[in-house]
């Protein structure tokens, strides 16, 4: 990933409705929103949401599908995952143990779950 790309998302991010719709498409992978759906969690005009998902979209974050009449937003967690690499890989500087913390604590929230039973 270039700096110029980060710096897109970064920058697409650094507002609230776009932050919290990001997440939102997140907590909504694989299956996405409407546009329609997702202004309606947001609380937020149809027309407001689209500019805010026109940004987000520029910037790589989410994609889009037409399904009939409604266009499905999905994040992007290819992209994410290469924003966020991008910024541990600057920040622990060939140092990983400076990044260790952050990997950690997200081991807690992230870990996959297991499906049925472990084999001994």
């Amino acid at each position: 990933m270039e700096t110029e790309e980060a710096t897109l998302a970064l920058a697409a991010l650094s507002q609230s409705t776009r932050l919290e719709a990001f997440r939102t498409l997140v907590r909504h992978e694989p299956d996405g929103l409407a546009a329609g759906d997702l202004a309606r969690l947001l609380e937020v005009p149809q027309n407001t949401l689209s500019a805010h998902l026109a940004i987000l979209s520029r910037a790589r974050l989410v994609t889009s599908e037409r399904h009939s009449r409604s266009i499905v937003y999905r994040a992007n967690l290819a992209e994410f995952r290469d924003v966020t690499v991008f910024l541990l890989r600057d920040c622990c500087g060939g140092r990983p143990e400076v990044c260790e913390p952050v990997v950690d604590s997200l081991q807690a929230c992230c870990s996959p779950k297991r499906k049925g039973k472990v084999r001994a």
